[in-house]
């Protein structure tokens, strides 16, 4: 049994294991992910393992990562949503997809929010940060929901896409 970060209302979030290869196989690959994050190259089962070990790296290193976002009813797995540590970005990320046949029903900002809310009490994180495309409307209200600002426009090291870094600090 994973073990389970938070619980909400309607959403369990709990980390990923190396069982979560077809789940992450399917979420990958979703137009909404290759257009919003872009192609992570995990085309078959074992890529999905090969990825998994990134979030399960990051619970042994940092105690976060990104969780599985899972249904109370039913324990379906239906997104991504997490903290991430990124070499490349001072602050801690928050990240979040989910299928789209889930989208618009508060799950992302009912995940989101608990999200950052255990990363200022349980972490103690002072400040999180996002980061999103400029085209991704949905991604950039659900930050705006959260209240996070538009800090600036940034590209990543080596990367040509063109991203917004969002930030929230702790009240």
């Amino acid at each position: 049994m994973a073990n389970i970060i938070i619980e909400t209302e309607r959403l369990v979030l709990r980390e990923l294991t190396l069982n979560d290869a077809g789940f992450i196989l399917a979420l990958l690959n979703t137009p909404g992910w290759l257009t919003n994050v872009g192609d992570r190259n995990v085309h078959t089962i074992a890529d999905a393992e090969k990825y998994l070990q990134g979030p399960i790296k990051s619970y042994a290193d940092y105690g976060l990562g990104l969780w599985a976002v899972t249904l109370k009813v039913g324990d379906s797995a239906i997104g991504l949503c997490g903290l991430i540590k990124r070499n490349n970005l001072e602050d801690i990320d928050i990240g979040y997809a989910l299928f789209e046949e889930h989208s618009g029903r508060g799950y992302a900002f009912e995940a989101a929010d608990a999200v950052v809310k255990k990363g200022f009490t349980d972490f103690g994180l002072k400040r999180i940060v996002a980061i999103t495309i400029p085209q991704n409307a949905r991604s950039r209200a659900l930050l705006g929901k959260l209240n996070f600002t538009l800090e600036k426009e940034m590209y990543m090291a080596g990367d040509k896409q063109l991203l917004q870094l969002y930030s929230l600090n702790k009240q």
